[in-house]
């Protein structure tokens, strides 16, 4: 299911940022990119930069991206962060998460027609520079049906601190 966005003080943050985001994306060197490891809940080429994975910083892809790092480090309860790139004609099948501890936010970069997140019985299209928050362990599936890449900005934020989440600030990052 999809959440409401406006229950997360963190996403203004996110989206009032968005462009140093995406610029911080176009600015890694190529090759930066991995494919995602679980090969066999997709069809096409599904690559991924992490951040964060599982609470465990990566320093050396977070010096690469300074801004974006201190943007994700002031969500409460942090847990995956990365750029997840799908590449033209690519669909994640439908699959379901392993957690209901965490929620999964999209903070949208490139996003070209012909692309979409069903969640549940609910297919959004992605708007750049916009946000998705939904439960991972619903049924959901992806696609890039177009001619060009998309990218967002991944992140897995546990539920539990949904409470705290009031206390950050929703001013652009210094």
């Amino acid at each position: 299911m999809f959440c409401r966005t406006s229950d997360f003080p963190f996403i203004s943050l996110l989206e009032g940022n968005w462009l140093t985001v995406r610029d911080e994306l176009n600015a890694l060197p190529s090759g930066s990119f991995e494919p995602w490891p679980e090969r066999f809940i997709y069809e096409g080429t599904w690559n991924v930069f992490g951040l964060y994975a599982f609470g465990s910083k990566l320093a050396g892809n977070c010096r690469l991206c300074p801004r974006t790092t201190e943007l994700v480090e002031r969500i409460p309860g942090l847990t995956t962060a990365g750029f997840s790139w799908l590449a033209p004609k690519t669909h994640i099948r439908p699959h379901s998460g392993y957690s209901k501890t965490v929620l999964r936010c999209h903070l949208a970069l490139i996003t070209p027609t012909g692309c979409a997140l069903r969640v549940a019985n609910e297919t959004r299209t992605w708007e750049s520079g916009k946000c998705f928050v939904f439960d991972d362990t619903s049924e959901h599936e992806a696609w890039n049906q177009s001619d060009d890449v998309r990218v967002v900005l991944l992140i897995d934020f546990l539920r539990s601190a949904i409470a705290s989440q009031a206390s950050v600030a929703s001013q652009p990052a210094t």
